[in-house]
């Protein structure tokens, strides 16, 4: 065996031992979501299978006496979609703004913009608070979205890949008398598309995983998200007592972000490595 192939064995050897690692997690909630409230507590060892697999818990998850995760489910869509278009448009036009346009102070902005990066979210959140409760935002969708409407990171991305699009572009189209709206419509969107993708993914899978602000802004069942619906089971019936039924519940709410994932990963990754690429 020559050195070379010793080390593409030790190579794969790790990696597969890796995957193992990450991957178990999965697989131990998958497992588990498929046991019965009797059998899992039964197992003074866990076991790694399960001999009488049930799908009742799925049922419970959507059917419970304290609340319906579908109806969490049509909320954080809803959240979710409104979100990201809104974020969509603040960051499209503010990098374009950074990026293209000439105005005095523009770098001095952007400088103190991107200063905002270094403020931890948990130091805003109670200023978030309280403004949207004295605008007696609370328990509302307007309430949940505002907060998240912007990114000085997204921008920031953004803002990059707009600089690498050649400034001959924008002077011939201004020549020919196009508007600063459709040369950024019909030219930098256009070329910057694996960017844009990849920042709706990342959004609305920060979206989907949000838990904090909704649970702080949020006391009404009505506005509930996935992530809080969880909790609010845990609270109030099967979640302690009945984890089969939890675990049920978070592969249901997985499902959605490992298939967008498994769909777009390649445009996730060109979107990251162009981002990272200048001139």
């Amino acid at each position: 065996m020559t050195s070379e192939k010793l080390r593409k064995i030790i190579i794969y050897f790790f990696l597969s031992l890796w995957g193992i690692i990450v991957l178990f997690p999965f697989y131990w909630m998958i497992i588990t979501s498929v046991k019965s409230y009797g059998s899992y507590n039964s197992e003074y060892i866990p076991k790694l299978f399960a001999s009488d697999p049930t799908f009742g818990n799925y049922v419970n998850a959507f059917d419970s006496t304290s609340g319906s995760l579908g109806r969490y489910f049509v909320n954080t869509i809803i959240f979710t979609v409104l979100t990201t278009a809104m974020m969509l448009v603040v960051i499209v036009l503010s990098a374009f703004a950074f990026s293209r346009l000439r105005f005095k102070g523009r770098d001095i902005l952007f400088t103190l913009f991107l200063s905002l990066m270094m403020i931890p979210n948990e130091l805003v959140i109670i200023t978030n608070f309280v403004t949207i409760t004295n605008w007696g935002m609370r328990n509302t969708f307007l309430g949940l979205i505002l907060p998240s409407v912007t990114s000085v990171f997204y921008i920031y991305l953004l803002k990059e890949n707009f600089e690498q699009i050649p400034d001959e572009l924008y002077k011939a189209a201004k020549v020919d008398g196009t508007s600063d709206l459709k040369y950024l419509t019909r030219v930098m969107i256009p070329i910057c598309q694996p960017t844009i993708i990849t920042i709706i993914i990342l959004k609305v899978i920060e979206c989907w995983n949000s838990y904090v602000w909704p649970r702080l802004i949020t006391d009404d069942r009505s506005y509930f998200l996935v992530s809080n619906g969880i909790q609010e089971i845990r609270e109030n019936g099967f979640g302690r007592e009945n984890i089969p039924a939890m675990m049920a519940a978070v592969v249901v709410i997985s499902i959605p972000l490992v298939i967008l994932f498994l769909i777009f990963h390649k445009k996730i990754m060109a979107g990251v490595s162009r981002g990272g690429t200048k001139g």
